[in-house]
């Protein structure tokens, strides 16, 4: 019998220091322009987050406090980690009135990964519905903006957010195996793939593979002698 296609979800909350600073100021996090990090150290101390704003400016989101252009009219916030914990408690609340726990991973304080297969049919949505839902109730109760990646597996649901839904007007982004070879084979920079840093990007560049479709294509025999066991991963994700 052929495998059921699931659904996953990976829910992302945009900036989220930066912005949970911005809601208890009374700002718009998407517009107001803020950096979380600590005054009392000297400029070379790194930011925690940066709003969308400064994003937009052109500001990495773990700069340091002296790379921000001095023209920059900016609200330096002081970290409050318990006060992160509080609204991303807050949040998993929200995930657990459509989703039970069984199926929600958490990934990091602003991130989860939801496997939706089982929920779909039960709420007669689509995994995109689904997803603009929970985002929409994120926003109403707590102020905060998030993305949403929706795949067929785990990786799929983790590229659609990291890629396409982060720079979309809408924050939302669905791909199977199919799109993800039609529209991100080709992509560049390797960097913003998951588990792909500078160093593997390097390695890859050198031996003339600039793009995941090369890494596809490449001999598997090369990759483990470049990678070892962790070329088994690479594959796989090369082919989506």
């Amino acid at each position: 019998m052929k495998d059921r296609i699931r659904t996953y979800l990976c829910i992302d909350l945009k900036s989220f220091y930066a912005s949970v600073e911005c809601v208890e100021r009374g700002l718009d996090p998407m517009k107001s322009r803020l950096v979380v990090a600590d005054p009392e150290r000297t400029s070379k101390t790194i930011c925690l987050a940066v709003s969308p704003a400064m994003k937009a400016l052109g500001i990495p989101g773990r700069c340091r406090v002296f790379e921000i252009p001095e023209n920059v009219e900016y609200i330096m916030a002081p970290p409050r980690m318990q006060l992160y914990i509080d609204y991303s408690a807050e949040i998993y609340s929200i995930y657990l009135k459509y989703i039970s726990k069984e199926d929600i991973h958490v990934y990091s304080i602003d991130e989860v990964f939801m496997d939706v297969t089982d929920y779909l049919e039960m709420y007669h949505m689509s995994g995109q519905e689904l997803g603009i839902q929970i985002m929409k109730d994120i926003l109403k109760t707590t102020g905060i903006t998030a993305s949403c990646g929706i795949g067929t597996n785990l990786y799929l649901a983790k590229i659609a957010m990291d890629i396409l839904a982060k720079h979309g007007k809408e924050h939302i982004a669905v791909l199977d195996e199919d799109r993800y070879r039609k529209i991100l084979w080709r992509y560049r920079p390797m960097t913003d793939f998951w588990r792909i840093g500078r160093g593997i990007a390097g390695r890859l560049e050198r031996a003339g593979m600039l793009t995941m479709e090369d890494v596809a294509m490449a001999d598997p025999a090369l990759l483990y002698r470049m990678f070892g066991v962790d070329a088994e991963l690479l594959i796989d994700h090369a082919w989506g």
